[in-house]
């Protein structure tokens, strides 16, 4: 049962890898992608250094909650302990999605949140998506800055670096980074015509309730 439920998460994993790197969310190999697996303490990860469309199914590394490699062919990327630190403390996550998409990462750089102004984004994120303090690539440090800036929200711009997402299971966080992107374009543009009119919090509340709770097929 345990290698049917590594087939199944690494099949998704690579069908949004290919995915990410075709909507450009990623260029080249970096950024990263990982999954839950269900009803067991592992996670399943993209491999370090590998292009998106030429990753194999077993490169796709298998590991335990303390980092320890437990199946695959591949080294994990090198950003397995930001990922296990959200999902240890976020028992919610179920996906994780790392992007260096282009307007996420030119508000990383800038250090600026992505205002809680766009409908969409507060529905699906749960608020503004704030800036994590800077740590190496890599690093524990990283992993604990990200959870924090996480604290009730599903998205959040790790500074210098880009955006990481983090929802229910992959198909959602997947959405989740596609919409921040739009959103850090939109706030961009926002700018550029003569600022951004954020929305009240009551608004805020609301939407995200009819999202979690009302929005979609029941």
């Amino acid at each position: 049962m345990t290698t049917v439920k590594y087939e199944e998460v690494r099949k998704q994993i690579i069908e949004a890898g290919i995915e990410m790197a075709k909507t450009k969310l990623v260029v080249g190999t970096w950024g990263n992608i990982s999954v839950r697996v269900p009803d067991e303490d592992c996670i399943a990860i993209t491999p370090s250094g590998v292009d998106y469309n030429d990753i194999p199914a077993e490169g796709i590394a298998i590991l335990d909650m303390e980092g320890r490699v437990v199946a695959g062919s591949m080294k994990p990327s090198i950003e397995w302990p930001m990922h296990l630190e959200v999902y240890k403390n976020r028992k919610d996550v179920n996906g994780v999605v790392h992007t260096h998409s282009t307007y996420c990462t030119a508000m990383a750089i800038a250090r600026k949140p992505i205002p809680a102004a766009a409908e969409d984004m507060v529905q699906i994120v749960g608020g503004n998506v704030r800036v994590s303090s800077y740590h190496l690539p890599g690093t524990p440090e990283l992993g604990k800055a990200a959870v924090e800036a996480l604290e009730g929200r599903n998205a959040v711009i790790l500074a210098n670096h880009g955006c990481l997402a983090a929802g229910k299971d992959l198909k959602e966080t997947m959405k989740i980074a596609q919409v921040v992107e739009k959103s850090a374009k939109a706030a961009i543009f926002a700018q550029i015509l003569g600022g951004i009119v954020e929305l009240d919090q009551k608004d805020i509340d609301a939407m995200r309730d009819f999202y979690l709770n009302q929005y979609g097929q029941r």
